[in-house]
């Protein structure tokens, strides 16, 4: 039984998803404190959030059990993404459910800003009919700049361009005809875009590179008159900066949702100008909002817990149930592959490249060189490693892992091959995969062979001369250990040169086993590996039951 605990307010919709599926167990409890968070996190596979919970790195740390955590919403500003990625947790959010209220809610600041709807309406509550004193701006015929082309800034657009108003964009990632076919006119150059623009809105995630994106310096470069809307997130545009402008009659105005407090103080200069309309993060609070995010992030969630699909996840590769299905194999693979380079290296690694041919070239690559590295670093490491956090670790540790990509096929119609270099030279392995299940390990250095990938491996080096074999399996018969399977590779195919053996056993042998086997005049040397049994699930879709 999978348990996922939630802090925050959920839609009964998403809840009822959640309660309904085989498998999960809902832990619903709001209004926890960081503590209270951070040790019901102990027993929960998975978390479900909004804006209220503050997943920190303290709170995230040494959490084994959990695996996921799904934000109900766009932004994910309250988690700590590097700590939740070291800890080798996913971390998804919901990009589609609020969409479509955030776009009408910019709208609606836009234009309540343009026809002074907010004081107009305060004036004549007040019992003031004053009509001279709020004349406005028509939208149509106007500019508006946006700044961020994904699923919100798009539906601006899209909006907009029902007003009649000419749209520029900035986007470092759509392309010129995408966004033509949209009716925008796209920009690489924000500095350029921004002195163009009779309204400019933000639709980008608060990062370290969108912190302060709109300062005092893009402030001035603007039109005089210009209006300012950001629904997106606080932080974007400096707001004392912001507030200076707007004083200044540079800018016009502004209509801000967000806010870096939130709850903004009453003190923000911000609140006190009459230019500036505000609502309390209301972009997304709609009912129909509500109920989409909370269903995408219960579906999601159980998604991910039951069936290891991964969708808009932000610090790693999405992969649907049906990706996982198929790439499943070649993850084990690529884990198995890291597994036996860490236990063969005996010295510190410097960089690793994998050689992806046939079949596992079309596959998502990444994610088998995310399993490799995890299986490089699980002998080396006591923390949790998985294919999240196993990149972040490499890096840290001054290891580069690159890859390299063919659709030739040679002996085997999908090999996956592993180079680590260290100090002290280079050892290289390389796998493939028989049918849909079993995995062979195909080559150990200049070795080429045919072993089974799983289970305890007996590795042994030797002299290629008649009755080395046949001696070393006398030996393991004598000290109670069983060979299921038996491979033999030779340097350049040759008789009488070098030799490696690699024996699939039954049973762990004992010391007294393995000295036997050294004993040999003709073995040079022996190593024992040891890789998880065959069918073993991957261990990071594995999940601690209640």
């Amino acid at each position: 039984m999978y348990r996922v605990l939630i802090t925050d307010n959920l839609s009964p919709a998403g809840l009822k998803i959640l309660k309904e599926t085989p498998g999960i167990e809902v832990d619903l409890r709001k209004g926890l404190t960081p503590d209270e968070v951070r040790v019901a996190l102990h027993d929960a596979d998975g978390i479900i959030i909004r804006s209220e919970t503050k997943l920190t790195p303290e709170i995230l740390k040494d959490q084994p059990r959990l695996k996921a955590i799904v934000r109900a919403g766009v932004g994910t500003d309250n988690i700590n993404l590097p700590a939740a990625t070291r800890e080798g947790i996913v971390v998804m959010n919901t990009p589609a459910g609020n969409t479509t209220s955030t776009a009408e809610h910019t709208i609606a600041m836009m234009m309540a800003l343009s026809r002074n709807i907010a004081p107009a309406a305060s004036k004549l509550r007040d019992g003031v009919w004053d009509r001279k004193s709020f004349t406005g701006t028509q939208l149509a015929g106007k500019t508006i700049a946006i700044v961020g082309l994904g699923r919100i800034g798009l539906a601006v657009a899209r909006r907009a361009i029902g007003l009649e108003m000419k749209i520029l964009g900035f986007d470092p990632f759509m392309s010129v005809e995408r966004a033509a076919e949209q009716g925008i006119e796209l920009y690489r150059d924000i500095d350029e875009m921004i002195t163009k623009c009779d309204y400019l809105t933000v639709h980008t995630p608060l990062s370290p590179e969108t912190t302060n994106l709109i300062g005092a310096e893009r402030l001035a470069k603007m039109k005089k008159g210009v209006r300012i809307i950001n629904c997106a997130r606080g932080g974007i545009i400096n707001e004392a900066e912001l507030a200076q402008a707007i004083e200044s009659g540079h800018i016009g105005g502004a209509a801000l949702d967000v806010f870096v407090k939130e709850p903004t103080p009453p003190d923000n200069p911000l609140l006190k100008l009459p230019q500036v309309l505000c609502t309390p993060h209301l972009a997304a609070s709609t009912d129909e909002a509500q109920e989409l995010v909370a269903v995408e992030a219960a579906e999601i969630m159980a998604g991910f817990l039951v069936r290891h699909e991964v969708r808009h996840a932000v610090n790693m590769a999405p992969i649907s149930s049906a990706e996982m299905a198929d790439m499943r194999i070649y993850l084990d693979l690529g884990l198995r592959l890291g597994v036996v380079l860490s236990q063969l290296n005996k010295s510190g690694v410097r960089s690793a490249k994998l050689t992806f041919r046939g079949e596992a070239a079309t596959k998502k690559t990444k994610l088998i060189s995310n399993a490799f590295a995890a299986g490089l670093l699980s002998s080396a490491l006591a923390e949790n490693v998985n294919i999240v956090n196993a990149e972040m670790l490499a890096h840290e540790r001054g290891i580069q892992i690159t890859e390299s990509l063919s659709s030739e096929v040679s002996d085997f119609s999908t090999m996956i091959s592993a180079t680590v270099y260290t100090d002290e030279g280079e050892c290289s392995v390389a796998g493939t995969i028989f049918g849909r299940q079993f995995l062979r390990l195909v080559r150990v250095n200049q070795f080429h062979l045919d072993a089974y990938l799983d289970g305890t491996l007996l590795l042994y080096r030797h002299i290629d001369r008649p009755g080395v074999i046949g001696t070393i399996g006398t030996a393991c018969g004598q000290h109670n250990v069983n060979i299921a399977h038996m491979a033999v590779g030779r340097e350049r195919n040759e008789p009488g040169g070098e030799a490696l053996a690699i024996l699939n056993l039954d049973n762990e042998p004992s010391a007294e086993a393995l000295a036997a086997v050294q004993a040999n005049p003709a073995v040079t040397s022996v190593q024992l590996l040891r890789l998880p049994k065959a069918g073993n699930p991957l261990p990071w879709l594995t999940t601690q039951s209640v």
